[in-house]
C-alpha cells in the first residue's frame, strides 16, 4: 500500500511526510566485469561502515564475512547471492539503506524486473524514513532508477508509479510528482494510495479542506485504512470543523491498537 512514512512528534502529533535519499552506484553497462560500488556522490559504502558498527559483534562478523567473499567473487551470480545475504542482514537489523545498497548491487548484477522492484523498493522504504536532505534525494533518485526500469516494461504498475511520483515531491520539481498522482487517480479513481498521499500532500501545504476531501473519500472507499481515517480527524481539526474531528477521532479510538495513533488520539482529544 501507501509508503508515506509519517513522524508524529510531540504535543498535537505534527505529520511530516518524510521522503527521501542516498548513495549511488553507478553501472558501466559496457563493462564485462561485476559491478561494484563507486559513484559520483562519494563513498558509497559510508553508510554501510557506519552501520556495521552498531550491529552485533556476530551480525558484524557475518556481515565482514560476505563483504570479503565479494571482494573475491567474479561470478556475477555468486556475487548476488553473497549482496543478497548481506541485504537482508541489514534489512532484518532496521538498516533500510545499506540493505537497500545491497539489494541494488544484486539487481546491477542480475538484472532483472524482480532484481529491479526488490532494490527500488528498498531504497523507497530507506527513502521515506530519511531525514537527512542530501540522503534523501540520493534514495529518491535510486528509487526511481530501479522502479522506472519495472514501469518500463510494466507502465500498468500504478503502486510503483505512485511511489516514483512521491520521490518526485521532494525534488526541485515537486509538481512532476503531483502531477503523477493526478495522472494515477484519472487512470485508477479509486486508487488508495494515490489518494492517500494526495490527502497528505494537501496537509503538507496547509490545504486541509482539500486534505479533508481526498480523506473522507480514501475512508469512504478503505474504511480500513486507519492512517487515513487519523489524518482525516486531523484534517477536520485543522479546518476548525471541530464537532467532526472529535466524533472521527472517538470512533476510530476502538479500531486500533496502534500506539502512535492511539496518543495522536488523546492528543487531540484533549485539545477538543
Amino acid at each position: 500500500m501507501k509508503k508515506t512514512q509519517i513522524i508524529f512528534l510531540s504535543l498535537g502529533i505534527i505529520l511530516i511526510a518524510v521522503l527521501y535519499t542516498l548513495p549511488t552506484i553507478v553501472v558501466d553497462n559496457d563493462s564485462d566485469g561485476v559491478v561494484m560500488e563507486e559513484n559520483d556522490l562519494g563513498n558509497s559504502l559510508s553508510f554501510d561502515e557506519q552501520h556495521s558498527s552498531s550491529l552485533s559483534p556476530e551480525a558484524q562478523a557475518m556481515i565482514e564475512r560476505l563483504k570479503g567473499e565479494m571482494d573475491l567473487e567474479e561470478n556475477k551470480e555468486k556475487l548476488a547471492i553473497f549482496a543478497d545475504s548481506t541485504a537482508a542482514i541489514y534489512a532484518e537489523k532496521g538498516k533500510l539503506d545499506s540493505a537497500a545498497y545491497f539489494y541494488g548491487l544484486v539487481a546491477d548484477n542480475i538484472p532483472s524486473e524482480e532484481k529491479w522492484e526488490v532494490a527500488g523498493n528498498a531504497y523507497y522504504e530507506a527513502f521515506g524514513f530519511s531525514m537527512d536532505e542530501g540522503k534523501t534525494q540520493n534514495l529518491a533518485s535510486k528509487t526511481r532508477l530501479y522502479l522506472n526500469k519495472v514501469l518500463e516494461k510494466n507502465p500498468e504498475r500504478l503502486d510503483l508509479k505512485t511511489k516514483v511520483a512521491m520521490t518526485y515531491v521532494s525534488s526541485a520539481n515537486p509538481m512532476q510528482g503531483i502531477t503523477m498522482l493526478r495522472e494515477i487517480l484519472e487512470q485508477d479513481p479509486k486508487n488508495e494510495s494515490a489518494l492517500f498521499n494526495m490527502g497528505v500532500l494537501s496537509m503538507q501545504s496547509g490545504q486541509y479542506k482539500r486534505a479533508v476531501e481526498r480523506f473522507e473519500e480514501l475512508v469512504s472507499i478503505y474504511p480500513s485504512n486507519i492512517e487515513g481515517q487519523f489524518y482525516l480527524g486531523v484534517s477536520y481539526f485543522e479546518s476548525n470543523q471541530k464537532n467532526k474531528a472529535k466524533k472521527q477521532f472517538e470512533n476510530l479510538k476502538p479500531l486500533t491498537t496502534d500506539p502512535q495513533i492511539q496518543t495522536g488520539i488523546e492528543n487531540y482529544l484533549e485539545r477538543l
